[in-house]
């Protein structure tokens, strides 16, 4: 029997495989715990996390909205960093929910992916 954690990572070593950040296009990747949700822009060919945003801070919202939040958030801080284009990574996570929502919000905030 295989638990939920390790069919996520099986999903995200498969992932990883094919999708890698440079520097004209750096990876943004989501985790999320329970509680909160962190995203980073990180440059896979000199390994450097280029922006990061979570959500700590924001736990009187609901999670959903601390998401789009945070995608707004990271969208913002990319652009004045001068990253506009990104490949997203999902980190073995299904698209719906809080990752939609940081995608969807991040996208809304000018990032291309």
């Amino acid at each position: 029997m295989i638990t939920k954690l390790e069919r996520r990572i099986k999903i995200k070593y498969r992932v990883r495989n094919k999708i890698s950040g440079t520097t004209e296009r750096p990876r943004m990747s989501v985790f999320r715990s329970n509680k909160q949700i962190y995203v980073q822009i990180i440059n896979d060919t000199t390994g450097t996390t280029l922006v990061a945003a979570s959500s700590l801070g924001m736990e009187t919202m609901p999670k959903k909205e601390q998401a789009a939040k945070v995608g707004k958030l990271i969208a913002k801080k990319a652009l004045e960093a001068g990253i506009t284009t990104v490949v997203f990574d999902r980190n073995g996570y299904l698209y719906h929910g809080r990752v939609k929502e940081v995608a969807d919000a991040a996208r809304n905030g000018g990032l291309k992916f």
